[in-house]
């Protein structure tokens, strides 16, 4: 379906359009002009779906004989309901013939799944690799669903409730649902069945067409947030009128049975009661995503505030879903500097407000969080920085855009298995689609020359054929010196070390940018460099520096990561995370638990996907990992703590909240 010209005027009448922020935005980045008044030639009308406010527009338009957009969220809409958060959508439906969900007209929905060719192998391994991304975050439309809630022993049939009144039913009502529970109670006589209340009618917003119905013993309602996905992967048979959980039905192995006229029935995917006989084509599963999510919807970036891919909008919503899942217990964080806690209390409080203590109190309902390696009871998280983290130091005082959080250990301790080197441990059974993300996430941080402070300075130039080692210098009294070196512990020991086993080698030397400034310990004098280093890269980026080098030595730094992502060979004296996983020369023994090798793209999964949380620092909300590196490529200003500030606050009585 080809864009309309930019700046196309679009006629509207019910208030959303003009109030609705994201709403609008979208529908400008798509080329309309939203606006009150008469359409005149060439102007078009917007309506939204089949609402009680659409007959405004549609009555305008008959009289003007304009021709009329329709509009509706996409399939991906957000993590919570409007109605519950007023969460704005990621995505719309954009249809110039009909709406999707009315089976009475063809739609452009319909139009595109009955005649575009859909045969495309790059269009179709994209579908493939999506449907494994969207699997594996366990993701829906609404995606406030937690995976690790329990679903009931397999064998069961589910029935799919919606709410009273949505206009998707086209008119159908409680007789409807009752004839199709019915149905499945007739069909399979001896089984459970499970009623799937819709999150609206869970949370009081809207009715459910089973609400005081006298239902038999083995009938039972599942309001829980279980994840679909699980939920589907034990159930005999599904029965839905036109919900969208029958769409994702059909990605979890099942044949749905449709009692409605949804635009995913009457592909030869589902069992049909009323189809319209005209969609006579029989479509693959990838297919009918490929139509559906990739080439149909107008998807929204809010990160960087432009239209995006099906891709972008996963990891945007696997982001969401991951904190509401994790943080929906709430925190209470021990110890905290004062700088900090603004900007926690905006990361991860957002579904419930966070409480700072001075130290970790007794077990209750909120989960409790120490910063590193803090003494704590069992059970406390850990909490540090990610690899990805800002632009500017830590040191400096500048907030994190990416933190993680583990137990029993941190990352930076190889005695003990943390939750990174579990990670690590199962990517061997990542999907497809999440090994690509993956490898195109390493693409863009390499493109982008992303590191973990985005320092950026001019390279020396460097003469001669010789081979070039970069020494990444650490901050000596950091804690992944103190956990994780063996007997090279200092910068100047770090020298002397690569200078003995490379005496040919051009030795470029590269501080810690901590150290560099003056603001941590580990300098190296210059009287001590001669003869140990060629190069003293001064006030450069570590993009840069790796640039300039064929290999790297380090203890255990960040920077031999970064390395890795930028195919140089890494030598490691000590046990970083990234060690230990048959990607680097290791001249330490490996700990018991790292007894398997793993891909490239499988520890960067691990690394940058699957462990840290990443937060927009101008707002606190989740973002992704390519949220994070657009953010960082763009040059963001990251909010800074005045230094004053911080060192009084700590001095005033501690505060709760």
């Amino acid at each position: 379906m080809p864009p309309p010209p930019t700046g196309r005027r679009l006629c509207v009448y019910s208030g959303g359009f003009l109030t609705e922020g994201r709403l609008r935005r979208i529908l400008e980045l798509a080329g309309w002009d939203v606006s009150l008044g008469v359409p005149g030639e060439g102007d078009w009308v917007g309506v939204w779906g089949r609402t009680a406010t659409a007959w405004r527009g549609e009555a305008v338009a008959e009289w003007r004989d304009a021709p009329v957009l329709t509009v509706e969220d996409a399939f991906l809409r957000s993590v919570h309901p409007a109605r519950v958060s007023g969460e704005a959508p990621v995505g719309l439906c954009l249809d110039r013939r009909g709406v999707h969900f009315d089976g009475s007209t063809v739609s452009d929905l319909e139009h595109l799944l009955a005649t575009h060719p859909l045969d495309d192998t790059a269009l179709l391994n994209r579908a493939r690799e999506a449907i494994d991304s969207w699997r594996y975050w366990h993701l829906g439309k609404y995606s406030a669903v937690d995976p690790a809630l329990p679903v009931p022993e397999p064998g069961y049939v589910v029935v799919i409730d919606q709410t009273e009144g949505d206009a998707a039913l086209m008119g159908a009502g409680r007789a409807a649902f009752h004839e199709m529970l019915a149905t499945a109670a007739e069909e399979h006589p001896h089984l459970p069945i499970l009623i799937k209340s819709h999150p609206e009618t869970v949370a009081g917003k809207r009715g459910g067409h089973f609400d005081g119905l006298d239902l038999p013993e083995r009938v039972s309602f599942v309001t829980e947030p279980v994840s679909p996905w699980r939920l589907f992967a034990g159930a005999v048979a599904v029965y839905t009128h036109s919900s969208t959980l029958g769409f994702e039905a059909i990605y979890s192995g099942l044949k749905p049975r449709i009692f409605g006229q949804p635009w995913y029935a009457g592909w030869g995917l589902t069992q049909d009661e009323n189809a319209p006989a005209r969609r006579e084509r029989v479509l693959t599963r990838p297919q009918l995503f490929a139509g559906a999510m990739v080439l149909y919807p107008v998807w929204y970036d809010p990160v960087g505030d432009r239209l995006c891919e099906v891709e972008d909008v996963i990891a945007h919503l696997a982001a969401g879903a991951r904190a509401w899942r994790e943080d929906r217990r709430g925190y209470v964080m021990a110890g905290m500097r004062a700088w900090k806690r603004p900007h926690l209390r905006r990361a991860f409080g957002r579904e419930v407000p966070v409480r700072f203590a001075r130290r970790v109190p007794p077990a209750g309902e909120r989960v409790p969080v120490v910063w590193g390696m803090a003494e704590a009871p069992e059970g406390t998280l850990r909490m540090e920085d990610g690899f990805l983290r800002s632009r500017g130091l830590g040191a400096a005082l500048v907030p994190p855009l990416s933190l993680v959080l583990d137990a029993p250990s941190l990352y930076y301790d190889p005695s003990k298995q943390g939750r990174l080197d579990r990670l690590i441990a199962d990517s061997a059974g990542l999907p497809d689609g999440e090994i690509r993300r993956a490898e195109r996430l390493m693409a863009r941080i390499e493109r982008l020359g992303l590191t973990k402070y985005n320092i950026s300075g001019d390279p020396p130039e460097l003469d001669g054929d010789r081979r070039k080692i970069l020494v990444a210098g650490q901050v000596e009294d950091d804690a992944s010196v103190i956990y994780g070196a063996s007997d090279v512990r200092t910068n100047l020991d770090l020298l002397r070390r690569v200078r003995a086993e490379n005496p040919e080698a051009t030795i470029l030397w590269k501080p810690h940018p901590d150290v560099e400034a003056g603001l941590r310990k580990g300098a190296v004098a210059d009287a001590d460099l001669e003869g140990l280093a060629d190069v003293a890269l001064a006030h450069i980026g570590a993009a840069e520096a790796i640039a300039l080098a064929d290999e790297v030595w380090t203890i255990t730094s960040t920077l031999g990561f970064e390395a890795l992502i930028r195919g140089k060979p890494v030598t490691c004296l000590g046990m970083p995370f990234y060690a230990g996983r048959g990607l680097t020369r290791d001249l330490v023994a490996r700990p018991a638990h790292r007894s398997g090798d793993v891909t490239l793209a499988q520890l960067v999964h691990a690394c940058l996907i699957g462990y840290p949380r990443y937060f927009d620092p101008r707002t606190g909300a989740p973002i992704s990992p390519e949220g994070a590196a657009t953010l960082l490529a763009g040059g963001i200003e990251m909010p800074r703590v005045n230094k004053l500030a911080a060192w009084v606050q700590g001095l005033l009585p501690f505060r709760r909240g």
